[in-house]
């Protein structure tokens, strides 16, 4: 159950944070940065993250129940599987974000797909961290 808590909480927050930047950047909105630009992007993102949170939970519980099951096969090392979620999170992120809008190219590609890969991978190393419990050696 902490896994799908540690899913929920930090998969639609760094989500969120890094397609509001991949937004921005394809936007051309960096072009001349300064503190008030940089002041701006962060009040819109505290305005928009409930919004974040509303959206984002379902995904977020499809990748720990993805993480979930990787977890009980006990030949997949935490490594492996860290990046096979980090994977589907860059696909569902790219096939959510990145197809929509009139921008396209390489940097979208990967921007969009970021704003999946980085929250799963964070999720899922603090879901091993922190929700796997020790199993207690048993003599045959």
């Amino acid at each position: 159950m902490k896994r799908y808590i540690i899913f929920a909480g930090v998969n639609p927050f760094f989500g969120a944070l890094l397609l509001l930047f991949a937004a921005t950047v394809a936007s051309g909105y960096w072009t001349d940065a300064n503190w008030a630009k940089l002041e701006l992007f962060f009040v819109t993102f505290a305005k928009t993250l409930q919004y974040s949170y509303v959206l984002g939970v379902v995904p977020a519980f499809m990748l720990g129940s993805i993480d979930d099951i990787l977890g009980h096969v006990r030949k997949i090392d935490p490594l492996v599987r860290m990046v096979v979620v980090g994977a589907v999170g860059y696909v569902a992120g790219e096939l959510l974000h990145g197809l929509r809008g009139p921008d396209s190219g390489v940097a979208q590609f990967i921007l969009h797909g970021l704003s999946g890969f980085m929250p799963a991978m964070i999720s899922s190393w603090l879901a091993h961290k922190y929700s796997e419990q020790p199993q207690a050696a048993t003599s045959t």
